[in-house]
């Protein structure tokens, strides 16, 4: 495929990542597969060859550098490894590693990575989500948890038998746990290895059955685990637990436990990195004149002093009792003290009276709430004195008329 841009046969751009290049390539020979295309096979396995031999290059790093460097001619004579011909028994025109196929592959004829797969296979990892405390995520703590999982049979100890029971080669593998199939292909004959129907890939036949198992060599267990959770450990972190997850199997490991953690809200602590910060609340007389005030912390209540002249919203910091820093219990943050001053809502006539000679002695012009109610009681007081004017004129007019018109 001399002199062809690689780029352009995938339909990827330059810049393009190892996932999308995959991805295009896994379309195109999709489509481009002979069963899809019994109508033009000769045109099918043309473009076949050009994606695949695009693929080859663009899939492996240092090939890619040097194509991207030189352009086709870097690959001149074979360099690339691409399609020479077909012969009779397979792909023997292939000179470059196909193990990023598989799966297509798979696809196309039906498991040809059951080798890989009937391999030692680790077991699955597991994931289990618990709430702890804000205090426990300050100090760290050690708790028990019961994880729901599955766990090699302490029956059989995980292969499967019956104890005392015969476990033997399986005929059909002869202990491989593969059987090969030869299938003919439009490319020739492909060998297909896949898992033995007969063993299930075990390799071997069990004359007796484990009770308790079923021959599956896992049981599912509810396990009691000790974890510990450590000091300063924060919202959503995640811990591992080597060898708690699910068994492995073909002689496997187990996978790992995640713990993730969840720290519950403080009604008095908000936590900002590795600092604590917390509302205190103070009088008017404290914040004027200073005072020494008992304030809580992670550690217990502590002795704050609070200077004269403070204002609503400053932060004191008390050094060392903060969050612990992970993995140095010596090393704490800061904890943060906002005061909040607090005004008076009631007050008694010496209080209200001492606060205005206050504000009198500081030049303040005064016009308090009882100065007003003695404005309105005089402004009323003048205007009921016009009224009783007008009243007692009405009044005694209307007596006169009165007299007048009875003869008196």
């Amino acid at each position: 495929m001399s002199k062809k841009d690689y780029y352009e046969v995938l339909g990827v751009s330059k810049d393009a990542s190892e996932a999308d290049i995959k991805k295009a390539f896994r379309k195109l020979a999709v489509k481009y597969h002979p069963d899809k295309n019994r109508d033009n096979p000769e045109e099918a396995e043309k473009k076949f060859k050009e994606i695949n031999e695009a693929y080859g290059i663009l899939s492996d790093k240092t090939k890619r550098a040097q194509y991207d460097r030189f352009g086709p001619d870097a690959f001149q004579g074979g360099g690339a490894g691409g399609f020479d011909g077909f012969s009779q028994s397979g792909f023997g025109g292939f000179g470059q590693d196909f193990s990023g196929f598989g799966d297509i592959f798979d696809s196309f004829f039906g498991g040809g990575r059951s080798r890989q797969q009937n391999g030692p296979q680790r077991g699955a990892d597991l994931r289990y989500d618990i709430d702890i405390s804000f205090r426990q995520a300050v100090f760290g703590t050690e708790m028990e948890i019961t994880v729901p999982k599955e766990d090699t049979c302490d029956h059989c100890h995980g292969n499967g038998a019956e104890p005392g029971s015969n476990i033997g080669t399986c005929p059909d593998c002869h202990g491989t746990g593969q059987q090969r199939v030869v299938q003919n292909t439009p490319f020739g004959q492909m060998v297909n290895v896949r898992t033995c129907t007969r063993c299930g890939g075990s390799g071997k036949i069990i004359e007796k059955k484990c009770k308790k198992c079923h021959s599956a060599g896992n049981v599912k267990v509810r396990k009691k685990i000790q974890i510990r959770v450590p000091a300063g450990v924060d919202d959503g972190a995640r811990l591992r637990v080597a060898g708690e997850g699910e068994p492995g199997s073909h002689g496997g490991g187990h996978g790992d436990l995640y713990v993730y953690i969840f720290v519950r809200k403080d009604d008095r602590f908000v936590r900002r990195g590795n600092d604590i910060i917390s509302q205190q609340t103070i009088s008017f007389t404290q914040a004027a004149l200073g005072s020494t005030i008992r304030v809580e912390t992670m550690d217990g209540k502590i002795d704050l002093k609070i200077p004269a002249g403070t204002q609503t919203g400053t932060l004191f910091r008390i050094k060392g009792k903060g969050v612990p820093y992970l993995g140095s219990k010596d090393r704490r943050g800061d904890h943060h003290v906002q005061v909040n001053i607090a005004v008076p809502r009631r007050l008694n006539n010496r209080q209200k009276e001492l606060l205005r000679e206050f504000g009198i002695a500081g030049g303040e012009d005064w016009i308090t709430e009882d100065d007003e109610k003695a404005d309105k009681k005089e402004k009323k007081t003048k205007k009921e004195g016009f009224w009783d004017k007008l009243t007692k004129f009405i009044r005694e007019k209307f007596i006169g008329y009165s007299r007048f018109a009875a003869g008196i």
